[in-house]
């Protein structure tokens, strides 16, 4: 079995002063890992703060003989994350690895959903990541390294009740996620998300007490110690829960193509079966692939 490795790397945890990101910013640690322990230290709902949170798990990272440093840097705001990102390098000299798990939940049916809460959702969740990600980007490109791991959810992919804002926030880091992968590849920057399904803040109010005695977060923060290794995988959403690891993907359907003076809604009506049908799907890395295959098709119904 091929060991699962790291070599002196550095790691930014965001959202790690307790649940997920406390389990991840831990597992890296004992693999060696030394950690920036980000968390603002607010309620789930983002409101408040606190730098307890951060410097209490730093410790326990340290009291274990690992190294670490504690910051409270608010994700939404790029001059707080810039200085962090300094201060890990004047810390540690560089930054390999950055772990995008700060999140808010404000749930609600959009019906009775306050743009705003729509908004600070979406702030922390995409901007969040966004922020933090360009703050690392270009010292990854220049020492040619770099992991970066997103968290994406089941709400993004396939939709959850009373999370419109949560679910357009998750879908919108997966497309975050892909394009990232191909302007970092020639860089050897890998990027990946995980849809977890664990107990923590976010969750303990949702589900009954024995699902989530099942719900573990260490089993969950192994498959993201994988994502983020030095032959970490690249473009994969990694789903963890309960001790299970699958992947989501997203495929295509083959489709119909209709010639001009066809190209009607009463010919799309006539063809759904077809057109949803499942028969050779194909699972595309890059949005170009798409229009290519329409315009091909497009080409041969001329000719």
């Amino acid at each position: 079995m091929n060991e699962v490795e790291f070599k002196d790397r550095v790691a930014i945890v965001t959202g790690a002063g307790g649940g997920l990101g406390k389990s991840h910013a831990l597992a890296l640690a004992k693999r060696g890992v030394k950690i920036v322990v980000n968390d603002l230290g607010g309620a789930v709902d983002g409101s408040g703060s606190s730098a307890t949170m951060a410097e209490n798990v730093a410790k326990e990272i340290k009291d274990a003989g690992g190294d670490a440093i504690a910051n409270g840097a608010n994700v939404t705001n790029q001059e707080d994350v810039e200085a962090m990102v300094g201060e890990a390098i004047d810390h540690f000299g560089h930054v390999d690895i950055l772990v995008n798990n700060a999140g808010i939940l404000r749930d609600k049916s959009f019906a009775k959903m306050a743009m705003d809460d729509f908004r600070s959702v979406l702030d922390v969740h995409v901007m969040g990541s966004a922020i933090c990600t360009k703050a690392v980007w270009a010292h990854m490109r220049e020492r040619e390294y770099g992991r970066i791991a997103m968290t994406s959810s089941s709400s993004g992919m396939y939709g959850n009740f009373g999370q419109s804002n949560y679910g357009a926030a998750k879908a919108g880091l997966s497309g975050f996620m892909r394009t990232l992968c191909l302007e970092g590849a020639k860089y050897n920057i890998k990027v990946n998300a995980l849809s977890p399904v664990a107990a923590t803040r976010m969750t303990e109010d949702l589900m009954p007490p024995e699902i989530l005695a099942m719900l573990d977060v260490e089993s969950v923060s192994q498959g993201l110690v994988y994502l983020v290794c030095d032959d970490a995988p690249n473009r994969t959403i990694l789903v963890a829960g309960a001790g299970g690891y699958a992947a989501t993907k997203v495929f295509e359907t083959d489709g119909v193509s209709f010639a001009p003076g066809e190209q009607t809604a009463e010919n799309v009506a006539a063809n759904w079966s077809k057109i949803i049908s499942e028969d050779n799907m194909v699972e595309m890395t890059q949005g170009g692939m798409q229009g290519e295959k329409l315009l091909k098709r497009a080409a041969a119904l001329k000719s």
